[in-house]
C-alpha cells in the first residue's frame, strides 16, 4: 500500500489552485479540515478502491467529508485546471507531442449501476462504463470521456477529439487539434475519416478485414500503456461511484 500515500510534490502543485484556507474567527466556530487531509483521503480511496464509509479516521478526515469536498472542487473546475496545469508543465519541458494523438477505449465494471453505465456487449451484458482516452505520442492523457458500455465507438471518437485541450505554446496560438490521429479497427468508418479530415486531422485508422502487420502498433502502444496505468488504480478498475461527475473527477 505504499502507493496509497499522497506525494508531497502532487499536493504542492494542487495547493495553488485551491481556495486559501479560512482561519478560525473570533466566534470560535469549528475550523474546516485542512486541504492536505482531504486530498490525502482522496488519494487513499483512489489507489485502494475502498468505500468512502470505510476510510479509517486515523487519516485525519472522514470519507464522506472528502467526498463532499471532491464534488465541490469538481464543480468549481479544480481538476480540469490541474490537468491543464500539468500539460503546461510538460509543454514547457518539451516532452508534449501535441501534433500526434492516439485514441482507444476500455470498459470497466460498474457495480450497482449509476450514470454513464450500460450493458456490456462483451461481458454478458453486465453493467459497465466505457472510458475513451486520447493521448499524445508519449502517452500523456489529453482527454478522457465516460459513456455507457453499449455506446458505439464511432460516436465517442469525435466528441473526444473536439475536447482537445488548447495548451499554450511557446510561440503562436494554442493548437486546437492534432495533425494526425491513430485508432484501431473498432473506429473503422469512412464517415469518421471524412469528419476528421474536415477538421484538418489526418486519420490513420486500421481497416477491418486486412491482415495484421500494419505497423500501427508501434505507435498505438502508448495508449495501451496509459490504459494499464489507469487500471492500476482500483477506483478506476472497478467503478463504485454512481454519479458520473464523481467518476470524471
Amino acid at each position: 500500500m505504499a502507493g496509497a500515500r499522497m506525494r508531497d510534490a502532487f499536493f504542492a502543485e494542487l495547493e495553488c489552485l485551491l481556495r486559501p484556507e479560512e482561519p478560525v474567527g473570533r466566534e470560535g466556530v469549528r475550523p474546516r479540515l485542512p486541504h492536505r487531509a482531504v486530498v490525502k483521503v482522496r488519494w487513499y480511496v483512489f489507489v485502494t478502491g475502498w468505500r468512502w464509509e470505510d476510510v479509517p479516521l486515523e487519516l485525519g478526515c472522514s470519507g464522506r467529508t472528502a467526498h463532499r469536498r471532491l464534488r465541490r472542487w469538481n464543480e468549481a473546475g479544480v481538476w480540469d485546471d490541474l490537468h491543464m496545469h500539468f500539460l503546461r508543465l510538460l509543454r514547457k519541458a518539451g516532452v508534449l507531442e501535441a501534433d500526434l494523438a492516439v485514441v482507444d477505449s476500455v470498459m470497466v465494471r460498474g457495480f450497482g449501476g449509476g450514470e454513464a453505465t450500460g450493458p456490456s456487449p462483451v461481458d454478458r451484458r453486465k453493467l459497465c462504463t466505457k472510458h475513451t482516452l486520447v493521448v499524445d505520442g508519449n502517452g500523456v492523457p489529453f482527454v478522457i470521456h465516460n459513456a455507457p458500455a453499449n455506446a458505439d465507438d464511432h460516436g465517442q471518437i469525435l466528441p473526444a477529439v473536439a475536447d482537445f485541450p488548447r495548451v499554450p505554446a511557446k510561440r503562436g496560438r494554442p493548437r486546437s487539434h492534432p495533425n494526425v490521429l491513430f485508432a484501431d479497427r473498432g473506429n473503422d468508418s469512412e464517415a469518421i475519416r471524412n469528419a476528421l479530415r474536415a477538421e484538418g486531422i489526418e486519420p490513420v485508422i486500421a481497416r477491418r478485414g486486412e491482415d495484421h502487420g500494419s505497423s500501427l502498433g508501434r505507435i498505438r502502444w502508448v495508449v495501451e500503456r496509459a490504459i494499464s496505468w489507469f487500471k492500476g488504480f482500483r477506483r478506476i478498475r472497478v467503478r463504485c461511484d454512481r454519479l458520473a461527475r464523481i467518476q470524471h473527477a
